[in-house]
């Protein structure tokens, strides 16, 4: 691919050359000088003997373009996603993007569908997908729900024991008096989501899930009512985001990250992303 841009980079200098060219040759009352031969004052026969070769040569050029195979795959075309998400979606356990890779399908095309609607609010995503069909990103989505890369260590939990603490028992057991239901009540006992549409919640970058509960508490991100997480978001203080956000972020993941089937999962609330 770097060589086809730097051949179509030539040929666009070339070309410019070629129009200066013509601009001599046809305006001989210009300020403008005759370019090449013709600036040595040589016959305007050697002159359009010039134009004859660099055509030829951009022919040869276009001709060479045209030989490079580009492989018509979803791998291929889905390459502009590695930019945010990383290679085969995998992304890291350090910056804002999260991973797609092996992510239930079904949530990876409710996402998509959510950006295509306006439901999720990031520019770049909402461009991309503006114009895909509903099987086009069915297709995209199970292309990355069956890559299963490494995963990057996780992230250090810089944060007081206290907050570890809250932030576990949020995650575990959820708060009764708030009406917080845990998070492994829909996501799964080892948090690695549940099929056919809940994410896993580890191997995600703290700053992505602080984010994400922001979306939803401020109603910047929503889904097909009702919506779950937005409800469940408002009811948490800032604090408590913190901590879950911080915890989740520091958990190894496990060596099976398949996500529980649909049967084990009982919600505890109504949720219009995945219902039961």
């Amino acid at each position: 691919m770097a060589a086809v841009l730097t051949r179509l980079k030539r040929q666009a200098n070339t070309f410019r050359m070629l129009v200066k060219l013509m601009k001599s040759i046809l305006h001989e009352k210009s300020k403008a000088r005759p370019f090449l031969p013709c600036a040595l004052g040589r016959a305007w026969s050697i002159c359009v003997a010039y134009i004859v070769a660099v055509t030829a040569m951009l022919a040869g050029v276009n001709a060479s373009a045209q030989q490079v195979h580009v492989p018509d795959t979803v791998a291929q075309r889905v390459l502009a996603c590695a930019a945010c998400h990383g290679k085969e979606g995998r992304a890291t356990s350090a910056g804002y993007f999260p991973r797609i890779a092996g992510k239930p399908a079904g949530y990876l095309y409710n996402q998509l569908v959510n950006f295509r609607e306006g439901r999720r609010q990031y520019p770049l995503m909402t461009y991309m997908v503006a114009h895909m069909s509903d099987a086009y990103l069915k297709e995209i989505s199970q292309y990355f729900s069956d890559l299963h890369p490494p995963y990057a260590a996780a992230q250090a939990a810089n944060a007081a024991p206290a907050v570890l603490e809250r932030g576990r028992v949020l995650v575990m057991s959820g708060d009764k008096a708030k009406n917080i239901p845990a998070c492994i009540a829909c996501h799964g006992e080892r948090l690695t989501g549940a099929l056919p549409a809940i994410p896993s919640l580890v191997g995600l970058p703290r700053d992505y899930l602080n984010s994400q509960f922001g979306a939803w508490k401020n109603g910047a991100r929503k889904a097909h009512a009702p919506d779950c997480m937005a409800q469940i978001s408002r009811q948490l203080e800032p604090e408590d985001i913190a901590a879950v956000s911080t915890w989740l972020a520091s958990q190894a993941v496990p060596d099976d990250m398949s996500p529980a089937l649909a049967t084990s999962i009982t919600l505890p609330t109504p949720c219009g992303s995945a219902p039961q």
